[in-house]
């Protein structure tokens, strides 16, 4: 078995098309990409994917294979990384990232924790979606990001603040006149929520909502707050979604709090406990000096 299998295997399985796959990501033939996923089958010993006119579906043994094909690759991903950065001379470099939004909060306390060693190191910033700086971190690409607790990685986590949900709504919505929003009021509306790779908002909002007393179906799943806020604006429906999007706000939406406790989502500092980086020790050594930003007002 070779890594090129688990890569084609991947591609399959995320796009869904033997053809789509061959021809957008992978640039191979497609009858190419059929026998080398046969090939694989047959090292495995099982079907991984069942073939119909509608294109391509995960078996049982399939699901469970993907999970572990990933995590293969990324541990291949940060060996190759790890031996690159080792090749190379010896640079202070330090990458971090943040959650899309998320950055216009923490990035200057980021700063502010390594303003002693700024004038000796490079510092390079990314924003991204939290899924994906977890990724990030895992193939060895960033020392550490400010992004959600996300299952499936194996990282160490700080959790840093706790960030309440809060109603988003169109700006002329019959619900801008209250103060706060009451769990009721979602009944009757179309209801926006997390949905793929947005898998800790889906399920502290699932949690919210059964212990509210609601059985409130999802009318749209979204992974990110850009398609939320779009969804929110052109549906007129309301979204569940973390306090930082007022920051990205645009003038068709507006947000209101939810009445009584809200729920939260934890924001933390992650990283991979097997990098060795100096600079991530001196960072995580201080992180005491990180100031919430609901304490900066």
């Amino acid at each position: 078995m070779e890594l090129r299998h688990l890569r084609y295997f991947i591609a399959v399985a995320e796009i869904g098309s033997l053809t789509e796959a061959a021809r957008n990501r992978l640039y191979i033939s497609q009858p190419s990409l059929s026998r080398q996923i046969r090939d694989l089958e047959d090292q495995v010993g099982v079907e991984l994917l069942s073939r119909s006119v509608h294109g391509v579906e995960l078996t049982a043994a399939g699901k469970a294979f993907l999970d572990h094909a990933r995590v293969a690759l990324m541990h291949v991903d940060a060996a190759v990384e790890t031996a690159r950065r080792a090749a190379q001379p010896p640079s202070k470099t330090f990458a971090i990232g943040f959650q899309t939004g998320h950055e216009m909060d923490w990035l200057p306390q980021a700063m502010h924790v390594l303003r002693d060693e700024l004038k000796n190191i490079h510092v390079t910033v990314f924003s991204d979606y939290s899924p994906d700086l977890a990724e990030a971190i895992a193939r060895g690409r960033l020392d550490l990001a400010f992004l959600r607790v996300e299952p499936g990685y194996d990282l160490e986590y700080h959790v840093v603040d706790h960030e309440p949900l809060i109603v988003l709504m169109p700006s002329d919505h019959r619900l801008t006149v209250r103060d706060a929003v009451r769990p009721q009021d979602f009944v009757g509306e179309t209801f926006i929520g997390g949905a793929n790779k947005a898998t800790v908002l889906q399920a502290v909002t699932e949690d919210y909502l059964r212990g509210s007393g609601l059985d409130i179906k999802v009318d749209h799943g979204v992974d990110n707050m850009a398609m939320a806020m779009s969804l929110v604006a052109s549906t007129r429906g309301l979204a569940l979604m973390p306090a930082y999007a007022t920051n990205l706000l645009p003038e068709s939406v507006v947000t209101r709090p939810l009445q009584g406790e809200a729920p939260t989502i934890d924001i933390a500092v992650g990283y991979s406990k097997t990098n060795t980086s100096p600079i991530l020790k001196l960072f995580l050594s201080r992180l005491d000096e990180l100031v919430r930003p609901s304490q900066q007002h």
